[in-house]
C-alpha cells in the first residue's frame, strides 16, 4: 500500500461499529446465494440508475402532452437529482468514512474501491432517492415505480458490499430531503417558466 493510501486510511472514519455485523451478514448471504441472483443484483447495482433516466424521459414525454407546468417539473427532475448528488458528494468529503470492505477486510461482489473513495452516504442511493422524489412531483404513478426502484438500489449497494446499511439509509434521506426542498422552490416558479417557454422557440419542450 502506498504512502498516500495509508495516510487516507489513517484519517478515515470507521463506520463498522454502527452496523458492521449486519453488513457482514448481508455479504455472507450474498456469497452463499445462487450465481444468477448475485449477477442480477450486481447488474442492477451497477447499471440500474439508467432506469431512472428512462422514467424521467417517459415523464417528460407524457407531461408535455398534458400540462406545460408539469413538463417544466419533468425537465427539472435531472437538475434536482444532480443537486442532491452534489450534497451527497460534499457529505462524503466531510465525513470521510472508509469503505466497509477496507475496514472489515472482506471479499465482496463489487471490487473494493481505492482509499479515498468514501462510503457515507451512498451516491447511488442518493441519486435513486432524489430521482424518485423528483418523479413523484411529475407523476404519482412514475414516482411509485421509482420509489420501489430506489429502495432496490439502496439494498443492492449493501448486497454487493459497497456500503454499510446506514450509508444507504442516510443516502435515501439526503436524496429525498434535498429534492423535496428544491422541488418546493421550483414549484413557485413552474407556472411562470412554463408560460415563458410556451411562447418561445422552446415551446416543443413543454407543449406537444
Amino acid at each position: 500500500m502506498g504512502a498516500t493510501a495509508s495516510r487516507l486510511l489513517s484519517t478515515a472514519h470507521d463506520g463498522s461499529g454502527i452496523d458492521g455485523t449486519a453488513y457482514l451478514d448481508v455479504v455472507d448471504t450474498a456469497h452463499h446465494a445462487p450465481g444468477w441472483l448475485d449477477g442480477l443484483i450486481s447488474g442492477y447495482s451497477t447499471y440500474g440508475l439508467a432506469l431512472f433516466a428512462v422514467l424521467m424521459l417517459v415523464g417528460w414525454w407524457q407531461t408535455r402532452r398534458q400540462d406545460a407546468r408539469l413538463a417544466v417539473k419533468a425537465l427539472a427532475a435531472p437538475v434536482l437529482t444532480v443537486i442532491a448528488f452534489a450534497v451527497s458528494s460534499g457529505l462524503k468529503d466531510l465525513v470521510r468514512e472508509s469503505r466497509p470492505c477496507q475496514a472489515l477486510h472482506v471479499t465482496t461482489l463489487e471490487a473494493c474501491p481505492a482509499p479515498g473513495d468514501w462510503s457515507f452516504p451512498s451516491n447511488h442511493a442518493t441519486l435513486a432517492a432524489a430521482a424518485a422524489v423528483a418523479l413523484w412531483f411529475v407523476s404519482a404513478r412514475l414516482g411509485a415505480v421509482a420509489v420501489v426502484a430506489a429502495l432496490a438500489m439502496a439494498a443492492s449497494r449493501v448486497w454487493v458490499g459497497a456500503h454499510y446499511p446506514h450509508d444507504v439509509v442516510a443516502a435515501l434521506m439526503v436524496g429525498a430531503l434535498v429534492t423535496v426542498l428544491t422541488g418546493a422552490a421550483l414549484d413557485r416558479y413552474a407556472s411562470a417558466v412554463a408560460g415563458h417557454l410556451s411562447r418561445g422557440r422552446l415551446r416543443p419542450l413543454v407543449v406537444s
